[in-house]
């Protein structure tokens, strides 16, 4: 896959996101391509054990995972890839799911908190690309796509 690797959010596009209303839940679709091998900073704990992006990754859901629980997050969809019905071809994830946040304010007190900021190493370490999509839950209930 021949893409730009997107790990971090800009400056831009967080700024972005805080703007938006805080006080209203929120749904974040994830979508995740790992590493062929972790790529840790020097002197990490992890550094040279020889993990894959997918056991990085599953590192820093367990590192990660106690603050997400607090900040009231939740997992609600997850999905295994299988193919590109409209998109580029050559384009393929390696996980997708949608968190879930009771507020915009509890994804900014995840993501702030310091605990967090450590555990988000082993993310940067895994994720070869990425993309982070901030929606508002719709009703799933409607007629037609409209």
């Amino acid at each position: 896959m021949t893409q730009e690797a997107h790990v971090d959010p800009t400056r831009a596009a967080f700024d972005a996101f805080k703007t938006l209303p805080r006080d209203v839940p929120i749904n974040m679709l994830n979508l995740i391509r790992y590493r062929d091998k972790a790529t840790y900073p020097d002197g990490h704990e992890h550094a040279g054990k020889g993990w894959n992006g997918e056991r990085a990754y599953q590192e820093y859901g367990t590192t990660s995972g106690p603050i997400f629980r607090r900040v009231g997050g939740n997992i609600i969809w997850r999905g295994d890839f299988q193919c590109v019905v409209t998109g580029p071809e050559d384009e393929h994830w390696d996980a997708a799911f949608i968190a879930y946040y009771p507020n915009a304010g509890a994804f900014l007190e995840m993501v702030t908190d310091p605990d967090y900021r450590i555990a988000v190493v082993n993310r940067q370490a895994a994720v070869l690309t990425s993309r982070l999509i901030r929606f508002h839950p719709g009703d799933g209930n409607s007629d037609g796509f409209a």
